[in-house]
């Protein structure tokens, strides 16, 4: 059945798959050279076999995407068909020499036909779910609050006429088969394809033209994404896998909880004694590490990051997106002076005549300088617009470390790690931060704690118990089960005192015997660490350690226990204290509470008529994965209705308290500690609880400038779990030092017995 027609349309594909496939290798030769010149990361590569299992579960069962369900489906069908119809794709160069050629072996298969049948047919469906997805979240219609804004449209768009082309040539060739009975395959192995085959001619000359077409269109995508490397919404297909399987955490944990380490040549930097040619933190594109550059390389710029960003839902130019975008872009253009192809000039260029691109005006740091040249050479990593920065400050001091984005990427992408190793430069290199920060830095390092206040205050929360707390004095007694971690928040804080003390109220009613560091206490240092002074954490947490050993002294594993009440000092202490060979059993004390009131060693007997909703704190929730104890304390309290927010969970939204912005002063956009207290006002609660001094401290101040407008009830309370629970223990009227009014939560001034409180009027817990 070959004809003219099939001869030249036969050698124009030859032709093309040529040079379409020595420009695709000159390509990834090019993108491997350049990620290679990112510093090494040996701790990337095992273990292998959980590596691949984690890879297979996440690509295969699409887990992360599958987070927005609707979506991850319609993609997973993208996702299949691209790699489990290419056979399609290497048949139609047969069909376009011979419309009857078949695949060897399998060309006639009936299970092979049915599956490119529902897979071809899935692909078509899926593609056309996410046009549509694309253009109703287009930021013509919702502006900044769409997560596609500040993504290069254009490239989403050929990326998605390809896909759709493809998948409807798919479709056509197969029943073009049918209806020119050139295939012996059953009925039942192509029913949509024979449907379609209803409406199309005997013609297997059309059949060659549909196959020509479906290889110049996706060869026409490999020529395309060959010479624009930084076109990650169509790389990612290939580079996804690798990221995956590279991913800080083996077993599939994003990469939150710990920060990394600093590391200079692949290694930890010893800050008692640093090599002369250590580099420290990220002050140059090529200061990232391959992994790195990995991450920047396979941004979708799917937006999903972006769409629940704090900082960026609240004004702020910070989208996680447009910096993992804004580095690649560099990247890439400052590539061939990485590599040594050119060579930048001495003198600097200007950058004064600079401009954010029209389209991107609200996104400062975006789109500065495009193409390869000596402004890109020399450009800094950080800076002003004036300064020719790939990243402005103001997006990378309006990051809290929330760890939202990392949570909601499909592809592994490390936002938080890359901006904190950013930080990290400016902060021991530049000596550049905002200045309200500089002050807590000078009074952790004078004082132990943020707030400078003296070492001696760390007792005074005791002197309101009514019963004795022991302070630890050399190696603790075996007797002591617990060493109970206060945190500089829960001694000095007065709104975190009560806290404090409400723990150590249950914890003693439960028979809990614990014990406390008192004024040998210092802070845990991971505020400084978040700001990005490494050295002052290492300074506060060897100090830290070696006070723990020495009260854990001739204790073994498992007998090291510690109690924490702040999420950011159980982060530390759990998870970045053995960096520095500190090994402890770290919980969290709704965790301990929870486990206590499961055991029956404390019984919540009084009944409180409120509603409550539950506020996650990020260290707590997306760091640390914990997210049920604190739902399961406040449901054995009996009384309470509970209610989510719409954002909560591995969605909540944040207090604007992490990454040190607990000490910056929030000077763009809204406050992010009143768009979570709006939200949780919607609900018409009684209480706002939650387990974190700093969300405490950010939620009681928005909801305090709430009541003072008149736009939240007197009654409203922020209050802890643990304290709600005490509230529980302690009989209607009798006062408790963590709990101040017993029951009585959330109670109306007018009304003491709480009958009149909103909780009354709502219905079922949602």
């Amino acid at each position: 059945m070959t004809g003219p027609l099939q001869i030249v349309l036969g050698t124009i594909s030859v032709l093309f798959l040529i040079v379409a496939s020595v420009m695709a290798y000159r390509a990834v030769r090019a993108m491997v050279r350049i990620i290679c010149t990112g510093q090494p990361d040996g701790t990337r590569f095992g273990p292998v076999k959980t590596r691949l299992k984690t890879l297979a579960i996440e690509s295969l069962g699409h887990t992360r995407m599958l987070k927005w369900s609707t979506i991850g489906v319609a993609h997973w069908f993208v996702f299949v068909g691209f790699y489990g119809l290419f056979l399609t794709l290497v048949e139609a160069f047969g069909e376009v020499w011979d419309p009857a050629f078949h695949l060897p072996l399998i060309g006639e298969w009936s299970l092979w036909n049915l599956f490119a049948d529902i897979i071809g047919t899935g692909t078509i469906l899926g593609i056309v779910y996410l046009i549509y997805r694309r253009q109703k979240d287009h930021p013509r219609r919702q502006g900044r609050t769409s997560r596609f804004a500040g993504t290069n449209e254009g490239r989403g768009y050929f990326v998605e006429a390809v896909v759709l082309t493809v998948g409807i040539c798919i479709l056509l060739i197969r029943a073009l088969k049918v209806s020119s009975d050139l295939t012996d395959a059953p009925a039942w192995s192509h029913p949509i394809s024979g449907a379609v085959a209803t409406l199309l001619p005997d013609s297997p000359d059309l059949l060659t033209i549909v196959a020509f077409v479906k290889i110049v269109v996706s060869l026409t995508w490999l020529v395309v994404i060959s010479r624009i490397l930084n076109m990650g919404v169509a790389w990612h297909r290939f580079s996804a896998f690798f990221n995956i399987y590279f991913k800080r955490n083996a077993d599939g944990a994003p990469a939150l909880g710990p920060l990394p380490p600093m590391t200079s040549g692949g290694k930890p930097i010893d800050f008692e004694d640093p090599g002369e040619d250590d580099i420290f933190g990220r002050g140059k594109i090529e200061d990232f590490t391959w992994k790195g550059m990995l991450d920047f390389t396979t941004c979708t710029e799917c937006g999903r990051c972006q769409s629940q960003c704090p900082a960026w839902n609240t004004g702020k130019p910070l989208s996680p997106k447009m910096v993992i975008m804004d580095l690649r872009d560099h990247l890439y253009a400052k590539a061939p002076y990485l590599i040594g192809e050119k060579t930048a000039s001495e003198t600097m260029p200007d950058y004064d005549i600079l401009k954010p691109s029209d389209e991107q005006v609200w996104a400062s740091g975006y789109a500065r300088i495009e193409g390869t040249n000596d402004a890109q050479a020399h450009r800094p990593l950080v800076g002003t617009l004036e300064e020719g920065g790939v990243i402005d400050p103001d997006v990378l001091w309006s990051c809290t470390n929330c760890g939202a984005c990392v949570e909601q990427c499909p592809v592994d992408i490390e936002h938080v790690d890359h901006i904190n190793d950013m930080r990290r430069y400016q902060v021991l290199i530049e000596s550049s931060f905002p200045s309200e920060a500089g002050v807590m830095m000078k009074n952790l390092e004078n004082r132990g704690n943020p707030w400078g206040m003296g070492g001696n205050v760390r007792e005074d929360w005791m002197k309101e118990l009514d019963f004795e707390v022991k302070v630890a004095d050399g190696p603790l007694d075996y007797d002591i089960e617990y060493l109970f971690w206060v945190g500089c928040a829960g001694a000095i804080d007065d709104r975190a005192k009560k806290v404090t003390k409400a723990v150590a109220e249950l914890l003693h009613t439960a028979g809990v015997e614990f014990a406390v560091l008192g004024n040998g206490e210092t802070c845990s240092g991971d505020p400084a660490r978040r700001m990005g002074n490494e050295f002052l954490f290492q300074m506060l947490a060897q100090e830290n350690v070696a006070t723990l050993d020495a009260a854990f002294e001739g204790r073994v594993p498992g007998m090291r226990k510690i109690v924490a009440t702040c999420p950011h000092c159980f982060n530390s202490l759990g998870k970045e204290y053995p960096q520095l060979g500190g090994h402890y059993e770290v919980v969290h004390h709704t965790q301990l509470l929870g486990q206590l009131v499961e055991e029956g060693r404390l019984t919540p007997v009084t009944p409180i008529d409120r509603k409550v909703t539950y506020h996650d704190p990020c260290f707590l929730g997306r760091h640390n994965k914990v997210y049920t104890p604190p739902r399961e304390i406040l449901d054995s309290v009996q009384g309470l209705s509970t209610q989510e927010m719409h954002r909560c969970k591995d969605r909540g939204f944040c207090c604007g308290a992490g990454g040190a912005r607990m000490w910056m002063e929030e000077k763009i956009g809204k406050r992010i500690n009143m768009e979570r207290t709006e939200e949780a006002l919607e609900l018409d609660p009684d209480v706002i609880s939650t387990a974190c001094p700093f969300c405490i401290t950010m939620l009681s101040d928005a909801l305090t400038s709430k009541k003072q407008n008149g736009e939240a009830g007197e009654h409203v309370e922020v209050l802890d779990v643990s304290q709600i629970l005490l509230r529980s223990l302690t009989p209607v009227g009798v006062s408790a030092p963590g709990a101040e009014s017993g029951a009585d939560v959330g109670t109306k001034a007018d009304d003491v017995a709480g009958t009149g409180s909103a909780a009354t009027e709502h219905g079922p817990t949602a």
